[in-house]
Order: structure tokens, then sequence, then C-alpha cells
């Protein structure tokens, strides 16, 4: 299989967690995922032997410091949105420069082992139980775009969305998968040894109304060129799901996603350790895990000793 190129990686997500790295190893996780190039964070990795691994932020900004960034809803007003919130107005090139800018800066300067790509997809937010999905991103740069590319005369969200919504979708869907490509190169011309993980929406192509395509635009098999890793965000108590909902994703997720690439769960130590102890029964296991929030996991000795027990039983699954 291709998963077997990929080495399986267990560890806490955040850089926090690197207070108790020597306990790190000894409950068999051999990685640490922690925000943007945070050079404090890659010594102790060096120091204590763990995968280095990088959540890059992407399409995520401070709208209340940024409102120029909101993306545009159908009625023509800029978008709801809360304190969570992911998703730029993908024609803000200003901003798409300065994330390549960042990314060409930390690969000059360090070398992770693997780097995920983190909000990359439109605008929303799909960690909670009831989500507000809007549809969105019809300024007029963005309406113009899509015209030029589907030789259309549209220039009202309304027309676009009552007309041309499925190519509307695929465009979008494009368009991401453009992005990953583009940060995929500057990654692999840098450091072709580095892993490139995408977090991913955790639903189904069908749920929410198909809003994994329709509303974020994350289509697996256009993403798959550019990515070695899927990782989609199973938090089951922020989501409102049951404890299974990981086992069931890892059983469920090659009817959706490409059958050649793995996908590593991350889950939230909110759930400990039911989702976790669930995850590990799975027929299909995680390509290794992370879990966010994590540190308090190895700060206590039994749940340090759950952990280590459920990657010792996914390492078995996997048949390493």
């Amino acid at each position: 299989m291709a998963e077997k190129s990929i080495p399986l990686l267990f560890g806490p997500y955040g850089a926090n967690a690197l207070a108790d790295a020597g306990r790190l190893a000894a409950s068999d996780a051999n990685a640490v995922w922690f925000h943007g190039f945070d050079e404090t964070a890659f010594d102790r990795c060096t120091r204590y032997r763990l995968a280095a691994c990088v959540e890059f932020k992407t399409f995520r900004a401070d709208f209340n410091q940024h409102p120029e960034l909101i993306p545009t809803g159908s009625d023509g007003k800029p978008i709801r949105y809360g304190k969570l919130v992911q998703g730029v107005c993908l024609s803000r090139q200003d901003f798409h420069a300065e994330i390549e800018t960042r990314l060409a800066d930390g690969l000059k300067r360090y070398r992770p082992r693997g780097i995920w790509l983190d909000y990359l997809s439109y605008a929303g937010w799909f960690e909670t139980p009831e989500p507000d999905l809007q549809e969105h991103c019809f300024c007029p740069a963005c309406i113009a775009a899509f015209c030029e590319d589907q030789n259309l005369d549209a220039d009202r969200p309304d027309v676009i969305l009552e007309r041309y919504a499925a190519r509307w979708q695929t465009y979008k869907c494009r368009r991401i998968a453009a992005f990953a490509a583009r940060y995929a190169a500057l990654i692999r011309t840098a450091q072709p040894d580095c892993l490139i993980g995408i977090y991913l929406c955790p639903w189904t192509p069908a749920e929410h109304g198909g809003a994994l395509t329709r509303i974020f635009a994350q289509d697996p098999a256009l993403l798959a060129a550019s990515v070695d890793v899927f990782t989609p965000l199973i938090y089951t108590t922020k989501s409102g799901r049951a404890p299974d909902w990981g086992k069931t994703y890892l059983e469920t997720a090659a009817r959706w996603l490409p059958a050649d690439k793995p996908v590593q769960l991350i889950l939230d130590m909110l759930d400990f350790p039911d989702s976790l102890e669930q995850t590990a029964a799975a027929r299909r296991p995680s390509w290794g895990l992370q879990l966010f929030g994590g540190a308090q996991a190895f700060a206590d000795p039994e749940k340090a000793r759950v952990f280590a027990q459920a990657v010792r039983q996914i390492r078995l699954a996997a048949g390493d």
C-alpha cells in the first residue's frame, strides 16, 4: 500500500506539550504538531528526537482587524461571523502573497518533518453542532474571476446560484485545489522529504447538503495530488457527535477519500478517552494520530498510559 511510505506519527497538537517532552517517547509519541515555525518547538523536538510538524495557517484572519478580508455573502453584504471562522476573500492577492512569504521564509530557516495546511477552504466553521453555512465569495472581483473562467456573463449572486450552481461549486473546489498545489510546490521544491498534510472538514460528501464541497470547497479528489495525509477534525463534543465518530469515519471514508492516501485523525482532548479508544478499535486504522490539547495527556501518568495503549493498538492494526 502507498501508506507504507508515510510514517505513522503519533503525538499531541500544541507546543505546550513540549514542556513534558521527555515523557512523550515513554508514552509512544514520536511527533508534535505546533503553530507556525516556532523556533523553541523545533529545538525541543530535535533534542528529544520528536518529529517536528508545523500547523500552517492559510485562510484565517482576524476580521475585526482586517474587515477587507471578509467574504461577501449572496446578499451582497459581508458574511456573518463569530469568534471562530475560517476562510477569507480569495481575491485579496496581498493577503495571499503574505501567506506565501511566511511559508517560504519558514522553509528557509527550518526543516519540519511535516507541514499540515490549516483553514484551506472557503469560509465557515464546522466545529459546531449547528453550523452557519452561508453561500459566499460574491465580491465583484470573485464574480468576475468566475465568469472569466467559465466564459459567462453573470454579474449577480442570485443568477450564479440559480443558473450555474454546479459550475460555481466545481470552480470553487478547483480554486482551493490550486492554492493547495501552489503551497505544495513551494514545500516540495524547498524540502522534498517534508510530508504535506491538510486539515479536512470531517463531514461526508452528503452531510449538510453537500457542504464539504458546496460551502467549504474541499474536494479530496482534487486535493490528492498536493497532499500526503488527510487529517479530518474529529472533535466529538464540539460537534455534538458520538464517541465512535472517528471509528465510523475511518471505516467508511474509503467511499469518498482517495484510496491511496493515508487518513490520520486529529482528536480532541475534550473527548478523552472515549473517542481515542473507539478510534483505536477501528477496522481501518488511523495512519498515526494527533491529539488536540494533548499536553494534558502527557502530564498525567494514567492518561499517558491510555494514549500509549491506543498507539500500540493502532500500530498493530496497521501492520507496523
